[in-house]
């Protein structure tokens, strides 16, 4: 796992590769390297910084040049065994055992072609000496980041947009639809970038870069057409063994050189694969989080502790826990920094503090339960917008009587939150809507009359088309089934564009590899082969992988109530963080730009803290993005914070 970067008829392209790689320093310390050669009437350049976990000694070091080709590469392939057998039998001679050398080789044997037989996640850039081509290449599910920036016929690549942000000399201009839709979903989606000009390599596709300036892109992977194929195999009666395929998965996500660890939160997802994982390495070490006992009391967040203490004994784990009472203050700029772009979603502190505890007890790769709930329906929001269809039956005059009554329910007392009241005026917001709207309205953070009053009059536009831009992702698809269309849209949206974002990023800064064997294409294939029946069943989420996960979990915890890896936010923005709210709404950058508007912060926090509504994510958002927006526009955006 490392950082990768490249400039391609760029000016002074060496010196400008050289700072894209020492910005992503923390991707990669065990090792650096650069390649450079001629390529049309300019040059090409490839950077890379090493996190070495597959083959440790030389042969396994980037930019890997060979016969013609080279190729600096960010990922694990985990069908490299496979297909290293399958090249050599084709004649191909490998000098290590790196599954860099077999991405090389299968590119040079198959071109484009090998993307789609390329198991695992994976950004890289190869070039061809022969033709002077330059390509770039993201994975199928967009696991790993790839941002890139086009200047005339030229072109320069980073694994982080911070590292674009300091080649540029903290020029790129903040792009400010972008910032709108982070407001509205508090990230960035993956079709959007926080600077314009830069873009993301969109996930499942390839982009050609020739010496006479023509660029050529493909996909050669679609998601949409992964559900489509899915929908017909169950309507052909196929049901997949989802316990074969989860369990096949992790055994290859567990293949390493270096030891191998994994987060355990004790809820089902961490817990299944922990379990996995324990029977192929006995004595695994696994990482828990836990907060201080009166954030947690003020949260009302349950004990996820004692279910992972339960999984680590009953399978023989080494299980760390580690007790977070996190200097917020300090904690929030270097976050900020690290995440590359305003994301609002507190669990990438507990990510980064989980992996800098596993790293400093030696361990560079861990084993994550991310992306089930997105592809098996295990949210809240997918239960809730079920229900809805059934509350949308409910006789108007009695929906409008509940819906006053739980109205002038407080979200919270003086001592503790209700998270009970906060679920319940979260579902009446969006319980009679349109199927599109109320999904959007579930998981976002305003309704459209909402973001409108919060930001400059003069972007209304951009809230349209953010909105438009969320609707047509949402229904680009011949699913018939509701359950299954929510995952679609989570697939394509919410996973690349939050949490997949946010653990590499989060993770990579503590220079961890986090892998993620839900996210894998036969697990992909295999849920959207799976009706929402079988996803949600009565009020039970994710049913279809509780049932695979009886086979090794004890039932109570398969079929413990779902937690939360999520932080004490009330607790820290009614105490921690108070003061610097105030700063931020009263005098911040993002208000004194005119961006947001400060009669319109100031009624979130009235009302926040008066504990009608809880506003508490909406604000912890409002922080990362005045933290990223001075970052971004004091042209330091490429500077980490002093304190990191």
């Amino acid at each position: 796992m490392c950082g990768i970067a490249g400039t391609y008829h760029w000016p002074d392209g060496k010196a400008v590769t050289d700072r894209l790689t020492d910005v992503l320093a923390h991707r990669g310390p065990d090792g650096a390297g650069r390649y450079g050669h001629p390529a049309g009437d300019g040059e090409v350049q490839l950077g890379h910084r090493r996190l070495a976990i597959i083959d440790l000694s030389g042969t396994g070091a980037q930019p890997m040049v060979s016969d013609g080709l080279a190729l600096t590469y960010n990922g694990e392939l985990y069908n490299a065994p496979e297909l290293r057998t399958e090249l050599e039998s084709a004649g191909a001679r490998f000098r290590g055992t790196s599954d860099t050398e077999v991405v090389l080789e299968a590119w040079r044997r198959w071109g484009t072609d090998c993307l789609a037989r390329l198991r695992g996640m994976f950004a890289f850039a190869v070039f061809d000496e022969r033709t002077g081509e330059l390509v770039l290449a993201r994975d199928q599910l967009g696991i790993k980041p790839l941002f890139l920036l086009r200047r005339g016929g030229g072109l320069v690549f980073a694994s982080e947009l911070k590292a674009l942000a300091a080649a540029t000399g903290g020029k790129l201009e903040v792009d400010h639809a972008a910032l709108v839709a982070s407001l509205l979903y508090y990230w960035v989606p993956d079709s959007r970038c926080a600077f314009r000009d830069a873009e993301k390599l969109p996930p499942g596709s390839w982009l050609r870069c020739r010496p006479d300036g023509r660029v050529e892109r493909g996909r050669f992977w679609n998601l949409r057409e992964v559900a489509a194929e899915g929908r017909e195999r169950a309507l052909g009666g196929e049901r997949p063994d989802l316990a074969a395929v989860v369990e096949e998965s992790t055994r290859r996500h567990l293949l390493s050189d270096v030891p191998v660890a994994t987060f355990l939160s004790g809820g089902l997802d961490s817990s299944y694969l922990t379990a996995l994982a324990a029977r192929d390495r006995p004595g695994i070490s696994a990482y828990t989080i836990g907060f201080r006992a009166e954030d947690a009391r003020f949260e009302a967040m349950p004990d996820d502790l004692r279910y992972a203490r339960q999984v680590a004994e009953r399978f023989g784990v080494d299980l760390h826990e580690i007790e977070i009472a996190p200097d917020v203050l300090d904690l929030l700029p270097r976050m900020t920094y690290h995440l590359d772009e305003p994301i609002g979603d507190p669990a990438a502190i507990n990510t980064f503090l989980i992996c800098s505890a596993a790293r400093e007890a030696g361990v560079k790769v861990m084993l994550s339960g991310m992306g089930a709930d997105e592809l098996f329906a295990g949210y809240r929001k997918h239960l809730a917008n079920v229900l809805a269809l059934r509350y949308q039956r409910v006789p108007r005059p009695l929906r409008r009587g509940l819906s006053a009554a739980v109205d002038r329910l407080p979200v919270a007392t003086s001592r503790r939150g209700l998270r009970s009241v906060r679920f319940a005026k979260r579902f009446l917001s969006f319980a009679d809507l349109p199927e599109e709207t109320a999904f959007r309205r579930s998981y976002t953070m305003y309704d459209r009359a909402e973001l409108l009053g919060l930001i400059d009059p003069d972007l209304a536009g951009t809230v349209e088309d953010v909105l438009t831009e969320h609707a047509d992702v949402y229904e680009d698809n011949d699913l018939d089934d509701f359950v299954n269309r929510m995952c679609l849209g989570d697939a394509r949206m919410f996973l690349p564009g939050l949490n997949l974002a946010y653990t590499d990023r989060s993770s990579m800064a503590a220079s961890m590899e986090v892998r993620v064997p839900y996210v894998d294409v036969e697990v992909v294939k295999a849920a959207f082969a799976v009706p929402g029946d079988r996803k949600i069943v009565g009020r039970q989420g994710k049913a279809v992988l509780k049932e695979a996960a009886t086979s090794v979990l004890p039932r109570e915890i398969v079929y413990r109530p779902k937690g939360l890896f999520s932080a004490p936010l009330r607790a820290w923005m009614s105490r921690d963080l108070a003061p610097l709210v105030r700063e931020v709404v009263n005098d911040g950058e993002l208000v004194s730009s005119g961006f947001l508007r400060r009669d319109a912060l100031r009624r979130l926090v009235a009302e926040d803290a008066a504990g009608q509504r809880d506003f508490s994510k909406h604000l912890w958002h409002v922080l990362t993005l005045e933290y990223w927006y001075r970052g971004a526009t004091s042209g330091a955006g490429h500077h980490a914070p002093s304190t990191a």
